[in-house]
């Protein structure tokens, strides 16, 4: 029997050494280095072929096909808009997300839904098949055409696979996959690079679509090796509290689309259900209006998306103020407080500032400058803002409003839900403002502060 040898994989780079150290030497992190176990025989899956398995060619950019790759659709419009517009044949999706959140629901509904047209295999290492068919059933989902396999062996997986050709395939999760080429405990780092690598080739191979669950670890991120992330073609995170109604599917990686698309579904008792008008959601507001609430335009991927944003000032009993943001960046709402001390007079410094953007959404473009320091200063001053007011742009640190992208369809998307008043950066003013709006373009914090409470 071969002898093994005893290795030490970060968990966050993936880098292996022979032996332990508090500190990688590739990345620098600190106590990230784990213990793993490698045959003397066995010969990194890298080492055989080329990434995807196949001979290495020469080409000139001139030879190389340019053509579009085709698409097919999952059945789930949110889903297909995260994705870039379908599933590519031959493409690698990595979904990850807290305990609970509806990674497997979503994934079962898809698979369910495409095995009325195409061959689709489900592979669970964390279920048995008579939990998968309780959660089909109570879903109710087509249940006679989709096949459902429990395995954890990656080459048991891969072989059967083969036999099966199907056109898409769902691994769940790669955290619990091994491969019997190493020796060391499934979900260590050795484990699931080299499982991942295994499907990634089939999946270049062969052509089928593969989805790959992934666990988080306690901060967020997905477990395992960093490696990972870069290996597949896409990377989708799953947000919302799992006690919530609603969860957002937003894309961080896609080699086939557009990063930082946005999908929005809404849990039932029937599983995920889409959501195609997201602002419609968001905008649930009190019927009288209350002071420091504020309705502005983010844009997501390729769509504009109203959302409200919250905020509650007080006076402060600390010696240092609390600055507390849910989907904000909370030291860039200490920036913008400095420019609406300098530039507009309002002194916040001995006053808690607080920040909520309803339903759950990350804001994290500079376009909610301006409504965050409207929504301040109206909680500061105990005065409502209107209901049928818009608010977007971004705050510069002497003072001046510039311009955002994509002016012209947040306009729109506000025009379309009844508001009647917007207060924008002069630069996204339109020629000829859409129908029963009325548009305040100003360049200044100053002229932003006085039309607020006109």
């Amino acid at each position: 029997m071969a002898k093994a040898k005893r290795m030490y994989g970060c968990t966050e780079c993936g880098a292996t050494f022979p032996k332990w150290a508090g500190q990688c030497g590739e990345c620098s992190t600190w106590n990230t280095l784990t213990e793993t176990m490698i045959e003397a025989h066995a010969v990194a899956p890298s080492g055989r072929s080329g990434w995807t398995g196949q001979q290495t060619q020469l080409k000139t950019l001139a030879e190389v096909s340019v053509e579009e790759m085709p698409r097919f659709s999952t059945a789930s419009g949110e889903l297909d808009r995260v994705l870039g517009g379908g599933l590519v044949d031959g493409s690698v999706v990595l979904i990850g997300g807290d305990p609970g959140i509806g990674k497997s629901t979503i994934l079962l509904q898809t698979l369910c839904n495409i095995a009325t047209r195409f061959p689709a295999l489900y592979v669970t290492g964390e279920e048995s098949q008579q939990q998968v068919a309780m959660r089909a059933r109570r879903l109710g989902l087509p249940q006679d055409k989709l096949k459902v396999m429990t395995e954890t062996c990656i080459e048991s997986i891969i072989a059967t696979a083969r036999l099966e050709k199907p056109k898409v395939m769902v691994i769940d999760s790669i955290q619990t996959i091994f491969t019997e080429q190493l020796q060391s405990a499934p979900g260590g780092v050795s484990q699931v690079r080299e499982s991942a690598a295994l499907l990634v080739r089939y999946a270049k191979q062969s052509g089928t679509a593969i989805f790959l669950v992934g666990h988080v670890t306690k901060d967020g991120s997905l477990a395992g090796p960093r490696v990972l992330e870069h290996m597949v073609d896409t990377v989708l995170y799953f947000e919302g509290e799992s006690d919530g109604r609603l969860r957002l599917l937003r894309a961080v990686k896609n080699r086939f689309g557009a990063i930082n698309e946005l999908g929005v579904f809404g849990m039932t008792d029937k599983g995920l259900k889409e959501v195609t008008n997201p602002s419609a959601i968001f905008l649930t507001r009190a019927q009288e209006e209350v002071p420091g609430s504020v309705v502005m335009a983010t844009w997501e991927g390729t769509r504009p998306m109203l959302v409200e944003v919250q905020a509650l000032v007080d006076i402060s009993h600390m010696a240092n103020p609390r600055r507390v943001t849910l989907g904000l960046d909370q030291n860039r709402l200490a920036m913008l407080l400095a420019v609406l001390h300098r530039h507009g007079g309002i002194p916040t410094h001995d006053q808690d500032v607080f920040l909520n953007v309803v339903g759950g959404v990350k804001v994290l473009e500079t376009a909610s400058d301006l409504a965050l320091m409207a929504a301040v200063i109206s909680s500061l001053r105990n005065k409502p803002l209107a209901h049928d007011l818009l608010v977007f742009g971004e705050v510069g640190l002497s003072g001046e409003v510039r311009p955002v992208p994509s002016g012209q369809e947040r306009l729109k998307e506000a025009a379309k839900h009844g508001f009647k008043r917007a207060i924008v950066p002069k630069g996204n003013a339109p020629k000829e403002a859409p129908a029963g709006l009325q548009v305040i373009a100003v360049t200044r914090l100053e002229q932003a502060l006085d039309a607020l409470f006109d």
